[in-house]
């Protein structure tokens, strides 16, 4: 490969001594410019993303909206683990610890190594390797690679040192599972690419899933990743383990030009490792035997991704001409995942058919690839104005009800995300990338290992102005700017670049301009500090409780350790309906915890649920409710949207109690509460008595969980696992589905005699074949056969699913229990969680 270089402008030279300490950006002034924010912490914004402006409005929505659907995915997961990211709002299924999922983990890692604060990229890095039941192989990806572009951003060589080790157990895994030896590349099918149904599968028995080969995706990602480890290794002085990756990718990258790029249809294709059904024969590629031999269609856009870690070397760019081509991949609304004109090309009305329609995922690889492209080889297919074409239908694609928006996958023809838009699922769906395709295209800021600042943006010729400014790189704070004529940042004329406030190089043209971000400096260590409220394990502790609950907004929302505002899909409790003046909402660590800052998150839905006229925090003395001394809020009022954080002297205290006096007509809602402190880890375990005398996180002995029915799809032993997963994907429940009974009944057997003086039911329901039962009935064995308990109090008196359905008993001594439900026929009853309880809050 021939890198396109131009020389630096003799202006920067010239410039380099010219110094300019005021902000370029002034953050609340930009971020005002937005009327739909739902997360509107400003506060943090400032402190951690880079602020950028520029002349188009689409632009500048869509790259702060990015920025909001990042805090809406970023997860706390446990004390241990720290942050990490989700894909959807919900858990899946097939999602690992903490809902996260690999497919898109190199887009989310690229994204979020631009935040200022170190730690939110370093432990999503980390979690892969570091937190029991993390898959980082349950799809491709690119995660030494990003592991790598981190480091280019955050330019921290101990943190990189650390995970080097992380980065070889990544490719020895994807050796020992997908490397044919024979064929020496990667084989996988392109379900595992995150691509269902894709024009290479559907040829075969197995539509969904079928095709294993090789494919341009897993093999550039793993030629990407050992160039990272060779890169890494030779930072950190490892020369040995430098030269073997740097030969293994080398090889690789000769086995993709040569087995997978196809001289007749100019383009990169999947090749299939094995025969299929109708004459399709081992080591053919698209079309090119079987029933459709000799098409000369078979190009997916998955073609463009070499160029997305520069693997070609010059003389493929032939490709590119079909990018644009609105009868190849080109649409009104982003490029389609397979070319029209492709016999099975297919634009499905839902989701997930990767035989046309718009994907985020694989249009984020495919800007990514261009700007490479662009950057890195002498040719003449593709030009900067190509670059923003697509980049711009991109952006609008990103629109739903007027307002900024992302789903799974889009109409390519229109923009619909209809089909592709589940609820409590797909919404603001974090598997794409995009501010940094601002910062690392348009803005054209090229992250490199050394010290020197280097920028070549993509940005329109006819854009007057753009800044990015307030960026966090290698230690420094970066700022470029393009300003034509000087009148819109009043700092000088052209294109300018600022480290530490300092202008340090400019030119009048966009273009290639690089400076030296003078000495190294020392990167300050990353504060850590541990959330002790959060519960994302299904164990007794940390738990929540309140003095009142919204059934269908129970306090286990509050510290799952995601936060966001919006009222659907709903993540909060809230006290609506109390009909009291004040409420309270209480974090039971236990066992004595230290805590030196309590964060709420209010929702605020401008009507019904409030931020409180005022909150009191206290701390459990033992005997008594004591208010905690000192106590520092930002912002000092109750304000929605937002972190109010409370800080103070370090405590030690088994509980926490916020007290919240609601605004009248209105109640209190939280989104999140976080408890804070600096501490050893592991925590030391919880010592207080459990008092869910149902729970069982293994399902092996007692208390032992069965039922009268349960579905071939669910599992009974789900129901007293701790975990409340009320959405359809999460699927962790009982359901009786298909069930010949007209009532059936869940049993928790005690194993002993215990006291019985509640039930908590979290009644699951999909709206169709599983919704809430007529009406239930508790009953309790007494020694000769089960006798109906007198029932105290039930809320809400008629069965509601999505909800809590507490039950208070006058209490019972029993060695087993039962649910006895009566279904809403034809549907059937479904349970999440049955937590029974000796002692009420």
């Amino acid at each position: 490969m021939s890198p396109a270089r131009t020389s630096v402008a003799v202006a920067a030279v010239l410039a380099a001594c010219t110094p300019s300490r005021r902000a370029i950006l002034d953050p609340p002034t930009v971020l005002a410019r937005q009327s739909w924010w739902d997360n509107r912490d400003w506060d943090w914004y400032a402190a951690n993303i880079p602020i950028f402006e520029s002349p188009d409005s689409d632009v500048d929505a869509t790259y702060y909206y990015r920025w909001e659907l990042v805090t809406k995915h970023l997860t706390y997961g446990s004390a241990e683990t720290g942050y990490t990211f989700t894909e959807f709002l919900d858990r899946p299924s097939w999602s690992g610890a903490y809902g996260s999922i690999s497919c898109p983990l190199g887009h989310q890692l690229y994204e979020a190594r631009w935040l200022t604060d170190r730690r939110y990229a370093q432990d999503f890095a980390r979690y892969w390797y570091e937190t029991p039941g993390a898959q980082p192989r349950s799809y491709s990806n690119w995660y030494g690679d990003a592991v790598w572009a981190l480091y280019l951003v955050q330019g921290d060589s101990a943190f990189l040192r650390r995970m080097l080790p992380h980065l070889r157990a990544q490719v020895a895994g994807w050796d020992a599972e997908h490397w044919d030896p024979a064929h020496r590349m990667y084989h996988w099918a392109g379900m595992h690419d995150g691509m269902e149904f894709n024009i290479d599968s559907r040829q075969t028995g197995d539509l969904f899933s079928g095709a294993d080969g090789y494919r341009p995706t897993l093999n550039s990602y793993l030629y990407a990743d050992e160039k990272a480890i060779a890169r890494a290794a030779a930072l950190l002085g490892d020369s040995g383990a430098a030269r073997d990756y740097a030969a293994r990718a080398a090889a690789l990258k000769r086995r993709v030009e040569d087995e997978l790029w196809d001289p007749s249809r100019t383009f990169f294709l999947h090749q299939f490792a094995r025969a299929e059904r109708g004459g399709i024969r081992a080591n053919t590629r698209t079309y090119q035997s079987g029933p459709r031999a000799g098409n000369p269609h078979g190009r997916e856009e998955i073609g463009f991704v070499p160029w997305q870690f520069d693997l070609p070397d010059s003389g493929y760019e032939a490709a590119w001409r079909f990018l644009l081509d609105t009868a190849s991949f080109f649409s009104p609304r982003g490029p389609t995942t397979a070319e029209r004109g492709d016999p099975l090309f297919y634009v499905s009305p839902q989701c997930c058919w990767w035989s046309g329609n718009e994907w985020p995922y694989a249009t984020t690889q495919t800007l990514v690839a261009l700007a490479n492209l662009l950057d890195d080889y002498h040719q003449s297919v593709a030009t900067k104005a190509d670059y923003f074409r697509l980049f711009k239908t991109y952006t609008l694609d990103q629109r739903w009800k007027g307002r900024p928006y992302i789903a799974e996958s889009a109409n390519p023809d229109n923009g619909s995300w209809e089909g592709a838009n589940s609820f409590y699922h797909s919404e603001h769906y974090f598997h794409s990338g995009y501010v940094d395709l601002v910062i690392t295209g348009l803005a054209g800021l090229r992250p490199r290992p050394d010290d020197t600042l280097e920028v070549r943006p993509l940005a329109p010729d006819a854009w007057a102005y753009f800044a990015l400014d307030r960026v966090a790189y290698h230690g420094h704070r970066i700022g470029i700017v393009w300003d034509r004529d000087g009148t819109r940042y009043h700092r000088g004329r052209g294109l300018m670049l600022f480290v530490d406030g300092r202008r340090v190089a400019a030119a009048p043209r966009l273009g290639r301009l690089a400076a030296s971000l003078g000495a190294p400096v020392s990167l300050p260590p990353v504060d850590r500090p541990v959330n002790l409220a959060v519960n994302n394990d299904g164990t007794p502790y940390p738990r929540l409780t309140a003095s009142f609950s919204a059934p269908t907004t129970p306090p286990f929302y509050a510290n799952d350790g995601n936060r966001w505002y919006h009222a659907s899909p709903a993540n909060r409790w809230t006290a609506a309906g109390s009909g009291h003046a004040a409420d309270w909402i209480v974090v039971d660590f236990g066992v004595a915890r230290p805590v030196e800052q309590v964060a709420l998150y209010f929702v605020d839905d401008g009507s019904g649920v409030r931020a409180p006229v005022r909150y009191e925090v206290e701390r459990w003395t033992g005997s008594a409710w004591a208010t905690i001394p000192r106590q520092r809020r930002t912002p000092p009022r109750p304000t929605g949207h937002r972190a109010n954080r409370v800080a103070f002297p370090r405590i030690e205290t088994p509980k926490i109690r916020v007290t919240f006096t609601h605004r009248p007509g209105a109640s209190t809602g939280l989104t999140e509460i976080e408890a804070w402190a600096h501490t050893p880890l592991p925590l030391l375990a919880p010592a207080a008595p459990n008092h869910d005398i149902a729970y069982n996180a293994t399902g092996v002995g007692y208390p032992e969980a069965s039922a009268s029915f349960t579905s071939r799809t669910d599992r009974i032993a789900d129901v007293n696992d701790g975990r409340i997963a009320f959405t359809r994907a999460s699927h962790n429940r009982w359901t009786a589905y298909g069930s010949r009974n007209r009532s059936d009944w869940v049993q928790i057997a005690f194993g002993a005699r215990r006291t019985v003086r509640g039930l908590d039911l979290y009644l699951w329901g999909d709206s169709a074949g599983v919704r809430a039962p007529k009406r239930y009935a508790i009953q309790y064995w007494d020694g000769r056969g089960w006798a109906d308990a007198r029932v105290v109090a039930q809320t809400p008196e008629r069965p509601a699913t999505w909800a809590l359905n507490a039950v208070r008993l006058e209490a019972v001594e029993t060695d087993r229990i039962r649910v006895v439900l009566e279904h809403d026929l034809p549907a059937f009853s479904g349970i999440t969680e049955l937590m029974v309880w000796d002692t009420l809050p």
